[in-house]
């Protein structure tokens, strides 16, 4: 076993290489491969993380070559965009340079209410807080809480650095920090005990809030078409804040007037006044207001202004993005990059599997990722150039579109002509040469298949959120959510980002049960079979999960005791209590649990033999009437680039018919007809491809019996049964373009290949 106690530095999802600003770089899509520079705002006092900040804004970088990196250096580091509990990241960070000290920044000056996204992982500092604890910051790693007595924020203490384990200060404190993200939750990084000090009132400190939101100092504003807006100035120092002057420039600055005018503000105090917008043209209007003060580093406050004209939509762009390309195509994943449309600030991509996109986005109305319009999803909406989208699988051909649009909020305005159109097909299984050698004539199969399947990658247990969840199984759904399906019951759970086990009652599921296994308990310290990718699936905790415990699979033909949606608990022919998922998951789980046993038999010299009350019959009954689709085929792949070993009963539905699995031993007559299922296959022949008003399907020396032709997204579009014949012709003249699935059932078994429609 390869104990390589993972940072992900094996996902590299992608080949493309953009170099920009890190602004930029963080409007590209999650699996880009992006390169950045700016100054490193911590050292190793947080361990192999560098938070690096420029001009526009802030990015981690995770890697263990980073470990000379000071604070304060200047570098430019090349990593891929990953998403760690929410936290933006470049993991693994593949290269950097160093360019010697640099000028760290000043930390920007926020209230609680603006730690949120827009200023993630730059150097911040906040005023005049408390902590709701109390005595001794704990020993080791801990979070804690401050609040400015109506806000609370985490703040992360880690155990790297000098702070844990010393006092909590007792009164208002500022503090400087990065701003970090732990699943749901923003929170303050303090890099050592100098960040923590008592709280000394600034003598001015202006800040301003439009529409009641706090608008930091050279940040951007949208009004939309509002023609009066409430524009409030507050100073929270302790001596009176003087305001010398208000002006308004740029293209539109006579559109916008206030009675914001040359005034004093007192010590802890604030005034209300209107912003006012009377538009003049049309499309796209934007000034900057600049407020003079003698605050002593925000002088003069300028804030940026947009808004629309009596048209009520942002101006067009003048042209779309072009080139769209496809530069990594997997069976799991694929990214696309395209060259910026003119005068242009955001882009739209539609995606739709198995036909060619109609749909074009509305104006005045804002998408966000995972919404529909008519059958296209939107896969990306930003201002980078480049998308991977959720929800890939293998063997299907999907199709994209790629618009231009400007403007936020409800007045965008999409340029529909001449949109950037591609079409792609994921890719199927990989398996080449990885069993060369190895055949199922050899009564040694039982211990080849084992040497060359054990030996792999361990990804921690921990780590199954970062690599199977956030990077296959959670997909996008409408209003910006994401789901993930829960294996056995087949609930769709939706979530807002990011994904988390108990806030979502959801668990990794073990397969293979975990007190099966020989070496149970094999958690503490963790084993790599207790992390075994191929044997983990998401489960809702509750109502799948611990229903099923360590119950063996069959089906229930028996009384019923518990039911959630598609999962059961019951009894089965032998009267013994059972778990039954849902049908399209029985063929994963046999195949999990078959792939167990095989990889780790032998392990701590022990037999890894499936229980005796596991039927190995249902096992292989579910292995081969429900063979693996394209999500499970997409699924291995993913781990076999990831764990880097593969499942054998993923490949090849043969093996196994030629393994005991109570004695994990060989043995030649466990199927009878079963096994002929690898020679059905390269006997069942489908014709022509591409076809247009008829399909003909046939395996030689076996009589179709029924057949279903599947659409790309799961449904049955016809469907024949009652059928004996060898030959069977299917009318396709009133289908759409694209690509389907047939499946063919015969007395033998069930079989499935691709067909394109033209």
């Amino acid at each position: 076993m390869n104990k390589l106690f993972t940072t992900l530095s094996i996902i590299l999802l992608s080949n493309i290489l953009i170099s920009q600003t890190i602004a930029d770089a963080r409007n590209e899509a999650i699996g880009q491969t992006v390169t950045i520079t700016g100054v490193a705002t911590n050292g190793s006092e947080l361990g192999n993380i560098r938070y690096i900040q420029d001009g526009t804004a802030a990015l981690p970088a995770y890697g263990n070559n980073l470990s000379s990196v000071q604070r304060g250096d200047s570098i430019s580091a090349t990593g891929v965009l990953f998403e760690f509990s929410g936290l933006l990241e470049l993991s693994p960070t593949t290269g950097f340079t160093s360019f010697g000290q640099g000028t760290l920044p000043q930390p920007l000056i926020i209230p609680i209410t603006s730690a949120t996204e827009a200023l993630e992982a730059q150097l911040v500092r906040i005023d005049n807080v408390t902590f709701v604890q109390s005595g001794v910051f704990a020993s080791g790693s801990s979070t804690v809480q401050i609040t400015d007595g109506a806000n609370t924020l985490d703040v992360r203490i880690n155990g790297s650095t000098d702070i844990d384990g010393t006092a909590v200060p007792s009164g208002p404190v500022s503090i400087v920090a990065l701003l970090g993200q732990f699943n749901a939750n923003y929170q303050l990084i303090p890099r050592d005990l100098n960040d923590i000090f008592p709280y000394v009132a600034p003598a001015r400190e202006i800040n301003v809030k439009i529409g009641g939101m706090d608008v930091l100092n050279n940040e951007t504003f949208m009004i939309g078409n509002s023609a009066s807006t409430s524009l409030t100035v507050e100073n929270t120092g302790s001596q009176t804040l003087t305001i010398s002057s208000v002006s308004f420039s740029g293209a539109n600055a006579g559109d916008f007037s206030t009675n914001l005018a040359p005034t004093t503000i007192g010590p802890l105090s604030s005034q209300n006044f209107n912003l006012d917008f009377a538009a003049s043209t049309t499309g796209s209007v934007s000034a900057i207001l600049a407020i003079g003060n003698d605050d002593d580093d925000e002088n003069p406050y300028t804030i940026n202004i947009d808004a629309v004209g009596t048209d009520n939509v942002a101006t067009e762009p003048s042209s779309n993005p072009s080139s769209l390309s496809f530069p990594n195509v997997k069976p799991y994943t694929l990214s696309g990059e395209y060259l910026d449309g003119t005068n242009a600030e955001k882009y739209i991509v539609l995606w739709k599997n198995g036909s060619p996109i109609t749909e074009s986005p509305s104006d005045a109305t804002t998408y966000r990722r995972g919404d529909y319009i008519a059958d296209a999803k939107v896969a990306y909406v930003g201002s980078g150039t480049s998308f991977t989208p959720r929800g890939i699988i293998a063997n299907q051909n999907y199709y994209f579109k790629v618009f231009a649009f400007n403007g936020s909020n409800g007045f965008e305005n999409y340029l529909q002509n001449n949109p950037a159109e591609g079409q792609i097909t994921s890719l199927g299984s990989q398996v080449g040469n990885y069993y060369d050698g190895i055949s199922t004539s050899n009564s040694d199969l039982v211990s080849e298949l084992t040497a060359l399947i054990n030996p792999h990658n361990y990804i921690t247990y921990f780590l199954y959120k970062t690599t199977l969840m956030s990077q296959f199984e959670v997909k996008d759904t409408i209003n910006g959510q994401s789901y993930v399906t829960c294996c056995y019951s087949g609930e769709n759970k939706v979530f807002n980002d990011p994904f988390d086990w108990s806030d979502n009652d959801f668990s990794r599921e073990h397969t293979y049960a975990h007190s099966w296994m020989p070496t149970f308990p094999c958690n503490n310290p963790e084993e790599e079979e207790y992390s075994d990718q191929h044997n983990l699936y998401p489960a809702n905790l509750p109502n799948a999960n611990s229903p099923r415990s360590n119950l063996p699979l069959a089906d229930i033909t028996g009384n019923t005791v518990f039911n959630y949606l598609e999962g059961s608990v019951g009894y089965n022919d032998a009267g013994q209590l059972v778990y039954e998922p849902r049908a399209s998951h029985k063929g994963n789980a046999a195949r999990a649990i078959m792939y167990m046993a095989t990889c780790y038999n032998g392990t701590g010299g022990l037999n890894w033999g499936i229980p005796s009350n596991q039927s190995q019959e249902t096992l292989r009954t579910w292995h081969f009437n429900d063979v693996p689709d394209n999500y499970e085929i997409a699924r291995h792949e993913y781990i076999y680039n990831l764990q880097g070993n593969r499942n054998p009963f993923i490949d090849s539905i043969d093996f196994a018919c030629f393994i005991d699995f109570y004695q994990m031993t060989y043995n030649t007559d466990l199927c009878g007809n079963i096994g002929l299922l690898e020679q059905m296959k390269s006997n069942f022949s489908v014709f022509p491809i591409p076809a247009k008003n008829e399909i003909y399907a046939q395996i030689n020396g076996l009589n179709i019996k029924s057949y279903r032709l599947i659409n790309s997204s799961g449904q049955i579009l016809i469907n024949e049964s009652s059928l004996d014949s060898p030959v069977v012709m299917i009318d396709s003249s009133a289908l759409s373009s694209g690509t389907y699935i047939l499946m063919v059932i015969t007395d033998k078994g069930t079989l499935e290949k691709k067909v394109i429609i033209e």
